[in-house]
C-alpha cells in the first residue's frame, strides 16, 4: 500500500493538480510492516507525519506496537501487552535476555479453538500452568528490557546448512534497492545445504532490473553472506493477497520452474 501511495502523491492528479493530505496525522500498519526505505519516503512525501506499525493476528487482535527503532532492516521490536509472552518448543516462558527462541504467545481472551480442528485447535492452544494460550506462529525472542523482538513466520523460515534465515529482513534489504519495487525471499532445494536463499523480484517501470553482482554488493553490510539469495528471477507483478501479505507457496513456485529451466 505505501508505495503506490507514494507514487500517486508524487506524480499529482491526473488534471495537474496536487492531492491534500493536510489533514493526514497518523498512518498505521499491521501485518505489513514499513522497510526504513518506504518510511523515509513516506515522511518525505507526507511531511510531520506519525508511523505506527501494529503487532498482532487473526486469533488475538492488537498484541502492541513497534519500538522507534524497529524496521525490518534492523530488526523488529515491539512494546507487546502484559498478556503477552514468549514460549519456546517446550511450553516454557523464554526468559528476557536468554538470547532463547520461541513463539510469541498470548493469554486472556482468546479464541476457543478452530472451527471442526481439533488438531490444529490443541497445537494452537494450549494449556500451561493452567491457563489457555494462543501461539501465533511468528518467533521471537526477549530483549533484556522485555521488548520482544520478532524474528519471523516460523512457516517459511529457510534452513540452509542448519542455518535459520526469516526471509522478512532479506526482502527488507532487498527492497532498499533504488531498482527493487518489491520482493519475495523462499527457499529452494540445494544437494549440499538442503536450501537456498532465492528471490522473486519486482523491479520499478523506470528502472533495469540490477545484475547478481550488484544485489550483492548492495545487501553487503546489510545482511550476512549467507542469508543473500543466490538466486533470483524477475517478474512483472509479485503475487500477493488482498491484504497485502506475500504469497510464499507462489514465490516458492516461481523459483523451482526458474531453477528447473536455469
Amino acid at each position: 500500500m505505501a508505495l503506490p501511495l507514494i507514487e500517486a502523491i508524487e506524480e499529482g492528479k491526473p488534471d495537474g493538480g496536487e492531492y491534500d493530505h493536510s489533514s493526514l496525522f497518523v498512518v498505521s500498519t499491521a501485518g505489513a510492516i514499513l522497510s526504513r526505505t518506504v518510511r523515509q519516503r513516506l515522511e518525505e512525501v507526507l511531511g510531520q507525519i506519525m508511523l505506527i506499525d501494529s503487532f498482532g493476528s487473526t486469533e488475538t487482535g492488537y498484541n502492541g506496537a513497534a519500538t522507534p527503532d524497529s524496521s525490518p532492516d534492523s530488526g523488529l521490536r515491539f512494546t507487546m501487552d502484559d498478556d503477552v509472552a514468549v514460549i519456546d518448543d517446550d511450553m516454557e516462558f523464554v526468559e528476557a535476555g536468554s538470547d532463547q527462541e520461541g513463539f510469541v504467545a498470548q493469554t486472556g481472551y482468546i479464541p476457543v479453538g478452530y472451527y471442526n480442528d481439533p488438531d490444529k485447535t490443541a497445537a494452537t492452544f494450549p494449556e500451561i500452568n493452567g491457563r489457555r494460550w494462543v501461539l501465533m506462529g511468528d518467533r521471537a525472542r526477549v530483549d533484556e528490557d522485555g521488548t520482544i523482538h520478532v524474528l519471523g513466520r516460523g512457516a517459511v523460515c529457510i534452513n540452509s546448512g542448519g542455518e535459520k534465515i526469516f526471509p522478512e529482513e532479506v526482502e527488507a534489504a532487498l527492497k532498499s534497492h533504488p531498482a527493487i519495487a518489491d520482493a519475495v525471499v523462499a527457499g529452494v532445494p540445494d544437494e549440499r545445504w538442503g536450501e537456498r536463499v532465492a528471490a522473486v523480484l519486482q523491479v520499478r517501470k523506470d528502472a533495469d532490473a540490477p545484475s547478481q553482482e550488484e544485489l550483492e554488493a548492495h545487501l553487503d553490510g546489510r545482511v550476512a553472506r549467507y542469508k543473500m539469495p543466490r538466486v533470483t528471477t524477475v517478474v512483472d507483478q509479485i503475487e500477493r493477497s488482498p491484504a497485502g501479505k506475500a504469497s510464499y507457496e507462489w514465490a516458492r513456485g516461481v523459483l523451482r520452474e526458474h531453477v528447473r529451466g536455469a
